[in-house]
């Protein structure tokens, strides 16, 4: 995403001076997407790049677990720090960047890109109004499909220790969006959940046969809904089964193979400074994808429900060519609208927002269309980290490093609470050490 607008839009904005990757194989990939070739960095030489090239700021897109070690050398350096949610994925990371951070000239801005969908900043917006008084609960559930819930299981994320699991590096999202529409600190966390449908003990329970330990050209992968052949798609095949030998990186894993340590099923309840609760649920198999809000106050209460897609068609369906695109969000969405007439399908995609103060009936939000990538909000993050001081901000979007350590830890707390069954208290958790 950041290359392709460095190579576009906000060519004027900045210019890549180095890449650091594993792989020259994705470098040249890159390179051609950009149109020249930037110096080359191999991970253990980062500290070379930061004295050699002395760039002004540093984009970590690396996996979860190693953010820390990009952004704490990059502060050290005076850079800025734009980091890929989540900050990081362990208190002790979070300790170390907040530590660089202190003595940087250097800013973090972490791309939490849901705060800039339309949909998501209405309701910041009528919170912050007092649409419904003062905040009391909230429930927020979010369900992932068989197409893209399933690819957090063939991807490195299946491993916790690279990713922090789904708490740490997908709920990070709505945990933000949950502080930043309250305007609320989290305090206390409690978690359960576990894998229940991928992994090789749920498939071997449900009664499936042997399974190939990655998909690219097992037999039956063609029509096989779980399996992802890197050969069929021009940007993986390039990307990542060309580059196999630089690494060693399987991006086709199967999903009902064995060392999966990411759990599937969540459920999170979090207490806030203000006294409010949310409870959270998070599914990784479901039929469909989207996310539904409830948010109640002292003066009524606010639901939002988005679909991101309906269903996933199964393989060899009429109509469908190749298989579903893995993230729904990053497709042109059907805004939902009151006059919408009745269909077949019972589920488009849309989103709805209510508002319903007491003692009246419901009316609909009308909610801007958002356009493009995570409900329009790709394209306005975009433009904030390339163009800041050009864009109006009276949501108050923009976060930093405070807003990642607080996604991040609620994350990093409900592990530690899956982990000994309790309740765990931020404060206790950043202080360990």
């Amino acid at each position: 995403m950041y290359v392709e607008a460095l190579a576009s839009e906000y060519a004027d904005d900045g210019e890549v001076v180095a890449w650091c990757d594993p792989s020259p194989t994705r470098m040249s990939y890159y390179d051609a997407v950009l149109g020249r070739a930037p110096a080359r960095y191999a991970p253990e030489r980062f500290d070379d790049l930061l004295r050699e090239r002395r760039p002004d700021a540093v984009v970590v897109t690396s996996p979860d677990a190693t953010h820390h070690r990009y952004a704490v050398a990059a502060l050290r350096a005076g850079c800025d720090v734009v980091v890929e949610k989540p900050l990081t994925t362990t208190a002790e990371g979070a300790r170390a960047i907040a530590e660089a951070a202190r003595d940087s000239a250097g800013r973090v801005v972490v791309t939490f890109n849901y705060r800039y969908s339309p949909r998501n900043g209405e309701v910041r917006r009528l919170i912050a109004g007092g649409a419904i008084g003062d905040v009391t609960s909230v429930h927020f559930e979010w369900v992932l499909d068989t197409v893209h819930g399933a690819d957090y299981f063939r991807r490195w994320h299946r491993d916790k220790a690279d990713s922090g699991g789904l708490l740490v590096h997908k709920a990070s999202h709505h945990f933000d969006l949950v502080h930043w529409w309250l305007g609320d600190v989290p305090r206390t966390v409690f978690a359960l959940g576990g894998l229940r449908f991928y992994g090789a003990e749920n498939a071997a329970a449900r009664g499936l046969g042997p399974r190939p330990e990655r998909s690219t050209g097992a037999a039956g992968a063609g029509t096989d809904p779980f399996a992802l052949d890197l050969r069929a798609d021009d940007v993986l095949r390039r990307l990542y089964l060309e580059a196999e030998p630089d690494d060693g990186y399987l991006r086709d894993r199967d999903v009902f193979s064995g060392g999966i340590t990411t759990e599937d099923n969540l459920s999170v309840v979090v207490g806030y400074r203000s006294g409010a609760s949310m409870s959270y649920s998070l599914n990784a198999h479901s039929p469909w994808e989207g996310y539904r809000v409830a948010v109640n106050g002292t003066a009524g209460r606010l639901e939002l429900d988005v679909v991101e897609r309906g269903h996933v068609p199964p393989v060899g369906a009429a109509g469908l060519v190749g298989r579903p695109v893995v993230d729904p969000s990053a497709t042109p969405e059907r805004a939902a609208t009151a006059d919408r007439p009745i269909t077949a399908d019972p589920r488009p995609p849309g989103e709805r927002l209510l508002l319903q103060p007491h003692w009246s009936p419901a009316r609909l939000v009308d909610v801007p269309r958002g356009e493009g990538a995570h409900g329009g909000g790709d394209a306005r993050l975009l433009a904030d980290v390339f163009r800041p001081s050009g864009v109006e901000d009276p949501l108050g979007r923009r976060a930093g490093l405070r807003d990642g350590l607080l996604a991040a830890g609620v994350g990093i707390a409900a592990n530690r609470s899956l982990d000994t069954g309790r309740a765990v208290r931020l404060a206790d958790l950043f202080q360990e050490g």
